[in-house]
């Protein structure tokens, strides 16, 4: 074969392959996005409400009292009298320190008592001796007062004496360490034969675990966020920090009793940025213990006429999150609209996630709340669950607004006409899918239109009724209008 000819063979073949190609496209767009049927997707009106508002922070617990046992005598330890990490009663002994050389003081100090003793009775023998002369002026008066001072001097060194005396007594009584509250003890710090010394040594640790107190933050962005939304009216705390307190354990378990918020601090810690709180959580049965990481879940708010779309129905894009409504092309097919979104906190309503939308929805506004994975931007939808607030939204989110579902005006309506020429089912199946969504009637247009002439009529070129002719050019196979560029081009 010359080179010339298989040139234009070629050629042709590539022409050829090319119309092939774009009658197929054609025939794909006739139906949902590339080929495949308009996503069946159920539709929820966003409305203004009020919502029931949980916080949840990361907390760790803390005992109600946590107290250092401490030496406060210097020793050596003798024994350890209790068994690490258990419960021990207030006054219950937990450490011995060697108490000979205190012994030994306390010894010395009553021989020191003693001492003082037989001096003040050898002082009050001389007063009381010195006295009948010092009246009968036997004596001189400088004797008499000298022997009522030593008097008063041997009384007051018996008192000192007896002060040294329970000084060391209380000192001897610290060699027998015991348990200042009742606790959790901690484990001990020193074993038997250390050395021990006084006001320094940390020997254990006891939490006081009924009632425990649970310390968390909330940062300092996050308060100033709730101050802005209780001053626009958008959020109602409740007075006092009455927040009803639940307690999450770290496998997903929460606490069966509740707690309340029994301090919050006005300042802001400069190293974290962050406000402190504390809830008390009665702990009878010691199912918290000191040290542990829970969430700690603050109810009682209420978020005030706000709009709140389901979890699912929140979409992450490159620009950040967005939802899709449903809108009309300029054919007034239902189409996914993707519309960016703010979100904030999440709420719980209807036994399911909600998702707070501070802006970018409006009241009314057709969200669609399922099959949102089969969705794609400027696709054709079909509603197959939505009330009358929802379908009538959608109307008015549309491109067009006087192509409604159910519209003369939309392609389903100006199918109806050339569909009730002929007495086929066909036909009677077209007018009904005019009825419904309009991504769902252009695509039943097609097999219609074909069966629409009866037996003996004009061919099917034959002029259509008046008005008509779009309905007609819409209704023929491949003819189908392709999607409008805005929508299928528009990202979240």
């Amino acid at each position: 074969m010359p080179v010339a000819q298989r040139s234009l063979f070629s050629l042709f073949s590539m022409v050829l392959v090319l119309v092939v190609a774009g009658c197929g496209q054609s025939k794909q767009q006739a139906g949902g996005f590339h080929g495949f049927p308009p996503a069946e997707v159920v539709v929820q009106a966003a409305a203004p409400k009020t919502f029931p508002v949980t916080f949840e922070y990361i907390g760790q617990t803390q005992g109600s009292k946590d107290v250092e046992v401490r030496a406060r005598v210097t020793g050596i330890i003798e024994k350890r009298l209790f068994e690490e990490g258990s419960a021990v009663k207030a006054g219950q002994p937990l450490f011995i320190i060697d108490a000979r050389q205190y012994q030994a003081q306390v010894a010395a100090a009553n021989a020191d008592v003693a001492r003082a003793q037989a001096q003040k009775a050898q002082a009050d023998r001389e007063l009381a001796r010195l006295r009948p002369l010092a009246e009968r002026k036997a004596i001189g008066q400088k004797e008499a007062d000298d022997a009522a001072s030593n008097a008063d001097l041997a009384a007051a060194a018996v008192k000192a004496a007896q002060a040294k005396v329970s000084e060391l007594s209380v000192n001897l009584g610290y060699t027998k360490v015991v348990a200042p509250i009742s606790g959790l003890t901690s484990r001990s710090q020193k074993s038997e034969g250390s050395l021990a010394s006084a006001n320094e040594t940390l020997l254990t640790t006891i939490s006081q675990t009924n009632p425990i107190w649970v310390v968390f933050s909330v940062s300092e962005n996050e308060q100033l966020r709730l101050n802005r939304a209780v001053a626009a009216n958008q959020l109602e705390l409740p007075k006092d920090n009455g927040y009803e307190v639940t307690i999450k354990l770290s496998d997903g378990s929460m606490l069966p009793r509740k707690g309340r918020i029994n301090f919050a601090d006005t300042r802001i810690n400069p190293t974290t940025g962050t406000y402190e709180m504390r809830a008390e959580v009665e702990n009878p049965d010691g199912a918290l213990k000191p040290g542990q990481f829970v969430r700690v879940i603050l109810r009682g708010a209420e978020r005030q006429n706000v709009i709140a779309v389901p979890q699912v129905a929140v979409m992450e894009g490159p620009q950040g999150k967005f939802v899709y409504v449903v809108g009309k092309d300029k054919d007034g097919k239902d189409v996914a609209m993707p519309r960016p979104v703010v979100v904030g906190d999440w709420v719980d309503a209807n036994a399911s996630n909600q998702w707070v939308i501070e802006s970018g929805l409006k009241a009314g506004d057709p969200v669609i709340v399922n099959g949102v994975a089969k969705v794609m931007p400027g696709a054709a939808v079909k509603v197959t669950a939505a009330g009358a607030d929802a379908s009538a939204a959608a109307g008015a989110a549309g491109a067009s607004g006087a192509a409604g579902p159910s519209g003369a005006a939309g392609p389903s309506g100006a199918a109806g006409p050339s569909a009730a020429a002929g007495p086929s089912a066909a036909a009677g199946a077209s007018a009904a899918a005019g009825a419904s969504g309009a991504a769902h009637a252009g695509g039943a247009a097609t097999p219609a239109g074909s069966a629409a002439t009866p037996a003996g009529a004009p061919s099917s070129s034959a002029t259509p009724p008046s008005g008509a002719a779009a309905s007609e050019k819409a209704a023929t196979p491949g003819a189908s209008s392709p999607a409008p560029k805005s929508a299928t081009s528009a990202k979240p």
